[in-house]
């Protein structure tokens, strides 16, 4: 098992050692590295690539990463790294400025997010082909496929919803409305609830998938509070949210729709957030570094350098 940060800002991502917590080897991947995905046997991470140019928070305004300025088309892809040797083996072409992503259960089709182009491209990993581009809300964001790989969920900054999509029929078949700038979109292990991350409005919606219907929602903390990364404790009972620019991480008990512990001084920043199977540390793509929490403390036990910007992680382990 190993544990594998994006760094937006260096172009790289770093491959951490869990059992001490230790940087083992740092894989230059290409400009912007951000959403990331491992495939289903463990081997692969697959890491999006983005040419747009990034800026910071305007100066009137909360959102975290609005894109501005030149961008370099020829950058954007999916990176395809080997883990076991280290190295970028591939890219694959996924349409303009991809995000973030999931891979369906087979490994074989990736379902990315285009944010200028207000899109979702799915992408037959074989052939690195883009086989479909549905179109969805202005502004997509997070994508989550749920664990039987019948529907794909994504969410929609600007329109405050998240799409629905039906793999089998290639389109949207839903909205739920959200508030503002929803971002991150986690399932429970049944994929019988999804939990929505909302940046501007500083929550996490709760949804029943069967019938779309809301059934729920928490503030995450105060007015400083930007949901934005969001991992579920292996029992299901919490969720770990990502503060942003708030600098902490709220702990939700999900069957009481509750906040029952903040996490205070994660980071400058909370983004990216992984758990280890057993759910004993969870780890934070805090700014500048990536902060090791241990969930029964509720307390920072390790900040480990990484490269410049981290921004996801995600948690590689071999399947048996």
């Amino acid at each position: 098992m190993v544990v594998v940060v994006s760094n937006e800002d260096s172009g790289d991502v770093s491959i951490v050692d869990p059992a001490h917590d230790e940087v083992v080897r740092t894989v230059a991947v290409g400009k912007r590295p951000r959403g990331m995905r491992v495939s289903p046997d463990g081997k692969l991470l697959f890491v999006a690539l983005s040419g747009s140019a990034k800026a910071g928070p305007p100066k009137n305004g909360p959102a975290d990463d609005d894109d501005k300025g030149p961008r370099d088309d020829t950058a954007d892809a999916i990176g395809v790294v080997d883990l076991d040797r280290g190295a970028l083996v591939r890219t694959i072409a996924a349409g303009r400025d991809p995000e973030t992503f999931d891979i369906t259960p087979d490994g074989r089709q990736l379902y990315v997010s285009n944010e200028e182009s207000a899109t979702v491209s799915v992408v037959d990993v074989a052939s690195g082909g883009v086989l479909r581009t549905i179109r969805v809300g202005a502004e997509p964001e997070g994508v989550t496929m749920s664990p039987d790989g019948k529907t794909v969920y994504v969410t929609s900054e600007r329109e405050n919803a998240v799409d629905v999509i039906s793999t089998a029929e290639q389109r949207v078949i839903a909205r739920i409305p959200t508030s503002a700038r929803p971002r991150a979109v986690a399932l429970s292990a049944d994929g019988a609830q999804a939990y929505v991350t909302a940046e501007l409005g500083g929550k996490l919606h709760m949804i029943e998938t069967r019938s779309r219907a809301p059934i729920g929602e928490v503030r995450t903390g105060g007015t400083d509070a930007k949901p934005m990364g969001i991992a579920l404790s292996p029992d299901g009972v919490h969720a770990y949210v990502a503060n942003g620019r708030a600098g902490s991480i709220a702990v939700v008990d999900v069957p009481s729709r509750s906040v029952v512990r903040t996490i205070e001084h994660v980071g400058s920043r909370p983004w990216g957030v992984a758990l280890t199977p057993d759910g004993k540390k969870l780890y934070v793509a805090a700014g500048p570094d990536l902060a090791v929490v241990d969930p029964a403390r509720a307390a920072v036990i390790k900040r480990i350098r990484v490269g410049k910007g981290p921004w996801g992680v995600v948690v590689a382990k071999r399947a048996p």
